[in-house]
């Protein structure tokens, strides 16, 4: 294979001069002494913006590129305060424990410079002894730490230990890679900063922000959102930058015989022949890949190459090296100096180097795959050309939406605008559990009305859980010892679900109810770091999963339906042929099924079914719009039902939600698992007039939403044409799993969809045909219509499978079927409101529809037999004289 042959485009963007400035007027003459002993003559522009900026009080966000001196540009002036005033402390925080030691690195020749009686600096993280900790607390004028250890250390502690001290002299608090803060890991966040900021005002501080991000969307209005102050932009960029090469690499197809597609060469096969390639031309590279598998994979096979009998290079497997987590801290250092020194050309490493740990001048990056985000391909190859030569950059697409979006148009990866950092700190779950945390820190006051929005709403209901009792106009906390303990920073949801190594009981991860319902199913093959396991067993009582290493070509992709209910419509507008809404949904997450995907070519292998299905009801946020008339004509035209299996075929409305989901993700910076994008329930109801109603929900796969939604809705009508030319544009012959997810699809016929959200066309001609995989389903056993009289082998059959409710279904004496309702005949009215519960209700739903051949939109009712048993009275009196 001849790498060159692969290119599909070249980019070169123009090296461009520094744009110097003078030191700034107001700099302390021994910092310039400083700078002009380490060489420093002047300042880039944007570092003499942002001291000016910060020195005049502002609160301020940089975003100029990899390796501008962003960190001179935020170190300069905290230095300056800390020489006037010793007791000024600063924070600074950083995603990563590895990323605040590198940081600590930087620093520390100002440390040597101007000596410990003029500033003094530490990590306090979880691995600094506790000696340290006291030294950093005592003396240290700037503490790197990360977000875990201002919520669960700092803040609860604020009043011990000397962290008063440290808290009424805070000057400064700097975010390093403000752009990673997204998600409920930035909505947490947020949320750390609105309790910091009750403890400044405790203690009369009012510290300034000082943030550096990667290029997004918003980075001020991100960081308003994240730190609750306006913020002012320095983005204009004063570095110098080496010509830049980036050329995209397409693997060869592979064809069979039959000349039909069977994907393409693996990418990780691609990258180990182009790495010994450019050892051979004497380049220093990075390879970034997607796992830890996949670091070890081309680390593997390059030296393989490098070792053969048939390569004319003169360079030997140990000059490469991979870098990834699972390498102690001290094999990490030693591979980073080796790097620096030169003992090293190269490095196959995940996105642990993507942050800006210093491994010296490279001059080439290879990108195994697109890493997701435009944010993240700028910061991967923004690692080389740091020397003033020129750089290359190579990125192997891989066989995946996004990659194949871009051997489309590479505009959008060099032209357009990067995406939306989105969060959402008014998330009633994350605001209760903040809330919750700074009630222990400090009495809640009517102050902080205007920190949480919601408190008027949590403090009654922390009231009535004894959590909060009220003091004078004040409410303090009275529950557990350590709230801000109490939740991970990083998710939502409280319930959690560990998954253990079946044989040495290891941890191997651990994930919210909502993921596990969709990852750790009995049968689920997951990858952590780059490892596959299959799970043999999901405990759901112990909330554990046990799983054993796998070694098979296929991955599992969770399937059932998703039921999405309108709670609150928020705002309204029209788009083209639609009309799009946002609000509050309650989603009813069913999983009843699995799978197989294959390996590389994502062609599905077949179907599975649980032996006991998963459900999780929640509310969150969504954007829906209507599909128009002509499109749910033609859609319901072709589909098509197995009488066996009740498998739907044909249903482009997977296609259309398929295109749409990954052009949504192209705006919002989300993983595959943070939005879903479904139809409504009655899309696939053939009984239904062809001219019915169907919507497609985009929504939050998190409680209470996280802001993603009401981005899209923002952003729809660029969502809707980039997912046209995601599947307009593949290169495939008909449709494949890139372009609509499923090669069984004509990828016209989901065009034809998107198309007419804007404008109306045609149907198109010749619509494909294709055999399905074989599946494993088996029919349902019981009939929706002879319920009625399957009743007590219904009751028997789900008793001896274990289900919840099983015991209560055998006390229900007789049902009746009415159309789309089944109704429980019972003889208590007590009885009859308590199965109306909506929780209750919507379990015996979900029981019944895996058992039993249920149409869309089943309902269930209760009526009252003719022997209504009235409640015994003496026995209730009886009862409440032993309560007393």
């Amino acid at each position: 294979m001849d790498i060159k042959d692969c290119i599909i485009y070249e980019k070169t963007i123009p090296a461009h001069p520094a744009v110097y400035d003078d030191f700034p007027e107001n700099l302390l003459p021994e910092l310039a002494g400083y700078l002009k002993e380490h060489g420093i003559e002047k300042l880039y522009c944007h570092q003499t913006e942002m001291f000016e900026k910060v020195t005049s009080g502002k609160n301020v966000v940089i975003t100029t590129s990899t390796a501008s001196g962003k960190t001179l540009s935020f170190l300069l002036p905290v230095l300056q305060d800390i020489l006037k005033n010793p007791l000024t402390r600063a924070i600074f925080i950083y995603p990563t424990k590895a990323l605040a030691a590198d940081q600590y690195r930087a620093i520390a020749p100002y440390l040597e410079y101007f000596g410990e009686n003029r500033i003094v600096a530490g990590v306090y993280d979880g691995d600094t002894p506790v000696a340290e900790r006291t030294r950093i607390r005592q003396s240290a004028n700037i503490i790197l730490t990360n977000p875990e250890m201002v919520n669960g250390a700092f803040l609860p502690n604020h009043s011990k230990y000397g962290f008063d001290f440290i808290f009424s002299n805070l000057k400064y608090i700097v975010i390093d890679e403000l752009h990673t803060y997204r998600g409920a890991f930035g909505s947490h966040l947020a949320n750390v900063f609105r309790r910091l900021s009750r403890v400044c005002r405790y203690y009369h501080s009012n510290p300034q922000f000082l943030c550096s991000s990667a290029t997004i969307a918003n980075p001020v209005e991100l960081a308003t959102e994240i730190c609750g102050k306006q913020f002012t932009l320095v983005d204009k960029d004063g570095s110098p930058a080496a010509e830049r090469g980036y050329y995209l690499i397409q693997p060869p197809k592979i064809m069979g015989k039959d000349d039909n597609y069977y994907g393409q060469v693996r990418i990780t096969t691609v990258a180990a022949e182009l790495l010994p390639e450019l050892m051979d031309e004497g380049k220093n590279f990075i390879a970034f890949t997607k796992s830890r598998k996949n670091v070890e994979i081309v680390l593997k096979e390059t030296r393989d190459h490098l070792e053969a009998e048939g390569f004319l290079g003169t360079h030997k497997p140990d000059e490469i090296s991979g870098y990834r987590g699972g390498y102690t801290p001290l094999e990490r250092k030693q591979i980073e100096n080796q790097m620096i020194s030169g003992e090293l050309m190269g490095l196959v490493s995940t996105n642990a180097l993507e942050l800006g740990i210093d491994i010296g001048k490279i001059s080439t990056t290879v990108l195994v795959g697109y890493p997701g985000t435009r944010a993240s391909f700028w910061q991967q190859t923004g690692r080389a050309g740091r020397s003033g030569k020129r750089s290359s950059n190579y990125l192997i697409l891989d066989n995946q939406p996004f990659d194949q979006y871009i051997a489309l148009e590479p505009g959008w990866l060099f032209e357009g605008s990067s995406e939306n950092a989105v969060i959402d700190k008014n998330n009633l779950i994350i605001e209760l559990a903040h809330i919750r945390a700074a009630a222990a820190e400090i009495p809640l006051t009517l102050d902080d009305i205007s920190l949480f929005p919601d408190l008027g709403e949590a403090i009654p209901v922390l009231l009535r859980a004894e959590e909060l009792s009220s003091h004078n106009g004040k409410f303090a906390w009275s529950g557990g010892e350590f709230p801000a303990g109490d939740f991970s920073m990083r998710n939502i949801d409280e319930k959690r679900y560990k998954l253990l190594h079946k044989d040495s009981g290891k941890e191997i991860t651990e994930m919210d109810e909502s993921q596990a319902f969709r990852e750790l199913h009995d049968g689920a093959v997951y990858m952590h770091d780059g490892v596959a396991y299959q799970v043999t067993k999901l405990d759901l009582e112990s909330r554990t999963a046990y799983a054993v290493p796998f070694n098979g070509n296929y991955y599992t992709v969770a399937a059932g339906e998703a039921n999405v209910k309108i709670v609150h419509e928020s705002k309204n507008m029209p788009l083209a042929r639609t009309e799009l809404h946002f609000g509050d949904v309650n989603v009813s997450d069913y999983v009843y099924m699995f799978k197989k995907m294959q390996f590389h070519n994502h062609q599905n292998l077949g179907y599975e079914q649980l032996p006991k299905a998963l459900s999780k009801d929640y509310d969150t946020e969504s954007t829906w719009m209507r599909v128009p008339e002509n499109v749910v004509r033609v859609y319901r035209g072709l589909i098509q039902v197995n009488e066996n299996t009740k498998m739907v075929r044909n249903n482009y409305y997977e296609g259309v939600c398929f295109a749409l989901k990954n052009a949504a993700r192209m705006v919002t910076m989300t993983e595959q698992e943070d939005i879903g994008v479904i139809t409504s329930a009655n899309a696939l109801e053939l009984a239904f007039d062809t001219s019915s109603d169907v919507d497609i929900y985009f929504y939050d796969k998190y409680v209470g939403g996280l802001g993603f939604s009401e981005k899209i809705y923002d952003n729809m009508e660029d969502i809707i044409q980039n997912a046209v030319k995601l599947v307009k544009g593949c290169g495939c012959k008909d449709g494949c799993a890139a372009c609509v997810g499923d090669h069984r699809l004509d990828r016209q016929m989901v065009l034809f969809g998107l198309e007419n959200l804007l404008e109306h066309w045609d149907v198109p001609m010749g619509v494909k045909t294709a055999e399905h995989a074989p599946s494993t389903f088996r029919r349902k056993e019981f009939s929706f219509e002879k319920l009625g009289e399957q009743w007590q082998e219904f009751c028997k059959k789900i008793s001896e499978n274990g289900e919840n409710f099983a015991a209560f279904l055998q006390t229900v004496p007789a049902v009746e079927v009415r159309e789309r309702m089944l109704i429980l005949k019972l003889s208590s009215a007590f009885y009859a409101d308590w199965v109306m519960e909506p929780g209750n209700r919507e379990s015996l739903k979900n029981i019944i529809s895996y058992y039993a051949d249920v149409p869309v939109g089943f309902q269930i009712q209760v009526a009252l037999t003719d022997e209504v048993k009235e409640p015994d009275k003496d026995a209730m009196e009886k009862m409440e004289r032993r309560l007393k």
